[in-house]
């Protein structure tokens, strides 16, 4: 054998040797699109980085199917490391015995240095336990936010409401005057729910929201959100306010489009709004609150989804997925992420580093999400934990379509939404049992 075919062969050997050697890890992820782009470009970014882990990306469609695939998948024994899962679906993961490892204890059990204080104040206990350890890794993480038409609000001679009597007495007469749709919203139980409670530091649910015990009920029949979708009845009559159904774009093109002067979205929409020619300047701001139930307006919280290390795996995996969530969580990191989708950085240290440098001198809409998932806290603005949250939503979705298409009354409405509610908390605990 030549001494070219016999270097050749070792180099073969070896390369051989090194790639066998790597710990390979999955990630089921619902992000399509140019979400998924960016993922898979983290992954790429990571794989590049070091050659002991190499991490694939694997895309599983809609939050519902995703959960539901990481579900079979589990009961077969043949789960991936990671899974993404959304808000709604988190007790479902997080009461599921022995289903996933604390992301807390997965990090400090394998050298990654973990401290839940250098999260933003917003994202830190959502998917937290009772006891505040950190089960889920924030990943796409965003809050409701008040985007605007400033072309539209200058031509009607208004400011951004900061409180809904303001939008009610003086921008909306005034937007509509000049020719605009005043408001949209693209999320009636995140936006106008669950976030309403948290805006307005109201109980949301029995047992500290539901992180405190299974028996828990929801508080939704309460009189300052009756009288809020009241007053959503009273614009629409007025034309201060349209709603498209529950479909998330079906809300948000007519913004882009010019005829809603104001929409309630996700910080998360920034990334893709920004890279539009809408026409139309564009900025963000704060959810209004009503001034009638609070004078102190409180922080929202995160909305999105988590990455979950699921059990099961060996500890050369678990330590993979560890480096991977080290990795993720890296300042720089964070800020691709921010920067390329919306989503805010997680941590304190990524923020910062955005802040260094200068991308919201630039872009003072992409600061907007992070600095209400900033202002103060409440007893009621970490979040909720509720099992069959998704089938609550649809409970929720459908009683407001009937009460904004005049089938139904708020005040019947809201009893429907309660009742039905409880019933299914009622039957996950059950199955927790």
């Amino acid at each position: 054998m030549s001494r070219i075919t016999l270097t050749s062969a070792v180099m073969s050997l070896a390369l051989t040797t090194a790639a066998s050697a790597q710990t390979e890890i999955e990630l089921w992820h619902a992000m399509g699109g140019a979400l998924g782009e960016t993922v898979n470009q983290i992954a790429e970014n990571f794989n590049a980085s070091q050659d002991e882990v190499r991490l694939t990306p694997v895309f599983k469609g809609t939050y519902e199917e995703t959960l539901t695939a990481g579900i079979a998948a589990f009961r077969a024994g043949e789960q991936p490391h990671i899974m993404q899962v959304f808000d709604a679906g988190a007790a479902t993961v997080i009461g599921a015995t022995g289903a996933t490892i604390p992301v807390q204890d997965l990090l400090s059990d394998n050298g990654v240095d973990f401290d839940i204080e250098d999260y933003i104040s917003g994202v830190r206990y959502f998917f937290a336990d009772s006891d505040g350890k950190m089960i889920g890794m924030p990943f796409n993480s965003s809050s409701p936010i008040m985007y605007y038409n400033v072309d539209a609000l200058e031509a009607a001679g208004v400011a951004p409401p900061a409180t809904w009597e303001e939008f009610q007495e003086t921008t909306a007469p005034a937007l509509a005057a000049a020719g605009y749709i005043p408001l949209a919203q693209s999320h009636l139980p995140w936006i106008f729910t669950e976030n309403f409670f948290s805006r307005h530091n109201l109980p949301f649910a029995t047992n500290d929201n539901g992180y405190g015990g299974l028996d828990t009920q929801i508080l939704v029949n309460n009189d300052a959100i009756k009288a809020h979708f009241t007053a959503l009845t009273e614009w629409q009559d007025a034309g201060y306010f349209e709603w498209y159904g529950t479909g998330w774009g079906d809300n948000q093109t007519p913004f882009e489009e010019g005829k809603v002067a104001i929409w309630l979205g996700s910080s998360g929409s920034f990334g893709g709004l920004a890279q539009k020619d809408l026409g139309f300047d564009f900025s963000a701001t704060y959810l209004p609150y009503w001034e009638a139930v609070t004078s102190e307006p409180k922080q929202t919280f995160i909305g999105g989804a988590a990455l979950f290390a699921m059990s099961g795996k060996s500890d050369a995996e678990n330590a993979a997925t560890a480096r991977f969530f080290e990795y993720l969580t890296a300042p720089e990191t964070q800020v691709l992420w921010h920067k390329e989708t919306g989503y805010v950085p997680i941590t304190e240290a990524a923020y910062e580093l955005a802040t260094a440098e200068g991308y919201y001198a630039e872009q003072p809409a992409a600061e907007i999400g992070i600095k209400q998932l900033s202002l103060a806290a409440g007893d009621n603005t970490r979040g909720y934990r509720m099992g069959f949250y998704v089938q609550i939503r649809d409970v929720m979705n459908r009683e407001y379509g009937r009460i904004l298409t005049g089938e139904t009354s708020v005040e019947d409405a809201f009893a429907t939404i309660e009742e039905e509610a409880n019933q299914l908390l009622s039957r996950f605990a059950q199955t927790q049992g």
